[in-house]
């Protein structure tokens, strides 16, 4: 029978790792993935998502009051149960001839059977339903064997459940080009923020030389230590996690911000595709911070949080490309004589020695076009709550501004002919309507940044010119 009830993991069975018993080979289906937060999600509608190359369908069930997730086909003909709906009973009823289902996938009614042959209790009649868990403001799916999920860890923040109180967290998510791998890869190695990112979250005069430590590693991940932390030592030490085979993060305290974590989740779609789920909680020294943070609308700092993936999103879409023309092993293709490489190499020693690829066999598709790579709004907008609230209220207010900039043009002229308005009055009438131009100008340079990316980033723009230093009369 392919239903299941469905259970957050419990305490009480024996724990099993993540990946799987066999010790020398990681199972990528055997592990919770993060698929959305819960912010984003409506209960009124259908969630589609692609997990590992499988396609889910996430929907809340009123009758459960809990969110679930399917195999994204219906049993009958295997008919997209995302493009159905949510019925009068409270059952997910397929689009093509009215299957329904309850929560944990068990199907309750078939139009089309006879009324004394029950055949909707056959076991095929069934959808296949996941197991998940809410942890920390994310729905987590677990792909692998539904019986496993109880005894297998959710992969959560520790700091932040170790000390829950007194975080402020940001959170953002998008849909890279890119494999989950090169996303891990990329935001463990450290070192290159200053360049990659300057004048985002770095500046190219914070580079210098990196002494790293991984402290413990095997198939559930490792830990590294970087003593003196970034920007040459001015902040302190930073501690690192990565958490097999898709969570990592870095861990900072200074006196100057207090303690700050940089979190990701790279959830694999399918080969040469990730979402990243970026969580920045922070533990303030001072509460101006948090207040600043509080007042910025959660779209406004996706439209930042959005730069700066760009400013490495094409070159690692065509790096991975070139990885996988390479040499056979990733040491033969890549020279990493440095210290600074220590986290990358440990992380590409665990994909090696536990065969942990989600997509073994598997080759990239075609390089995507520039306009493709800097998408906004497939990757991200449209699928977060506040940004496409964000953009349909920026919409209509342009459309109010240029309806009230007509008006106010028309009516120079007829107060003009008919003596209603002085010629001062005319002028300062004149100014209503280029204010609501210009109004209107604005949002929607604003609005394009819901689309579409920038094409240059900040690094490689012009740097300006250092002022010359000498005698002044």
């Amino acid at each position: 029978m392919t239903s299941l009830a469905i259970a957050p993991p419990s305490t009480g069975a024996a724990p099993l790792p993540a990946g799987g018993p066999d010790p020398a080979r990681f199972d990528w289906a055997e592990a919770w993935y993060p698929v959305a937060y819960l912010d984003d999600l409506a209960t009124d509608q259908l969630t589609r998502f692609t997990l590992l190359d499988r396609g889910i369908v996430i929907w809340w069930s009123p009758n459960d009051q809990a969110w679930r997730v399917f195999e994204d086909k219906c049993p009958h003909r295997l008919a997209p149960l995302s493009e159905g709906r949510v019925n009068e009973n409270g059952e997910l009823e397929c689009p093509y001839h009215g299957w329904a289902f309850a929560g944990d996938g068990a199907c309750t009614h078939i139009p089309q059977q006879p009324a004394d042959h029950p055949i909707h209790q056959n076991p095929r009649a069934c959808a296949q339903a996941l197991p998940t868990a809410i942890r920390q403001g994310l729905l987590f799916v677990y792909p692998g064997k539904a019986d496993n999920a109880p005894q297998v860890e959710v992969p959560i923040v520790g700091p932040v459940d170790a000390e829950p109180d007194g975080w402020v967290v940001l959170n953002t998510f998008r849909d890279l080009p890119y494999d989950a791998l090169t996303l891990l890869e990329n935001v463990l190695d450290v070192s290159h923020i200053p360049y990659t990112h300057h004048k985002t979250v770095g500046k190219r005069e914070n580079a210098a030389p990196m002494v790293m430590e991984v402290l413990e590693a095997g198939k559930q991940g490792f830990r590294g230590l970087w003593p003196e932390g970034p920007r040459k030592g001015k902040l302190g030490t930073q501690h690192t996690t990565f958490v097999a085979p898709a969570l990592m993060y870095h861990d900072l305290t200074s006196k100057q911000f207090g303690r700050t974590l940089t979190v990701v989740y790279a959830t694999p779609i399918s080969k040469g595709k990730c979402r990243l789920f970026a969580r920045f909680p922070f533990k303030f020294s001072s509460k101006i911070p948090a207040t600043v943070i509080g007042l910025t609308p959660r779209w406004y700092s996706h439209i930042g949080n959005n730069g700066v993936l760009e400013d490495d999103q094409i070159f690692l879409h065509l790096q991975e490309r070139e990885l996988e023309k390479a040499s056979p092993t990733y040491a033969q293709a890549c020279y990493l004589p440095t210290q600074a490489d220590r986290y990358v190499l440990a992380f590409r020693n665990w994909v090696s020695n536990f065969e942990a690829d989600p997509f073994p066999g598997q080759s990239l598709g075609p390089a995507l076009s520039q306009a493709e790579l800097l998408d906004r709004y497939q990757s991200h907008t449209q699928h977060c709550r506040s940004c496409s609230t964000a953009l349909r209220r920026i919409q209509t207010l342009r459309r109010g501004l240029l309806g009230v900039s007509a008006v106010g043009w028309s009516l120079v002229p007829v107060g003009l002919a008919n003596g209603y308005v002085s010629g001062l009055a005319a002028v300062m009438l004149s100014v209503l309507p280029l204010g609501t131009a210009a109004a209107w100008a604005g949002l929607g340079r604003l609005e394009q940044r819901f689309y579409q990316g920038r094409a240059v980033p900040p690094r490689n723009l012009p740097e300006k010119p250092a002022k010359a230093k000498g005698y002044r009369p």
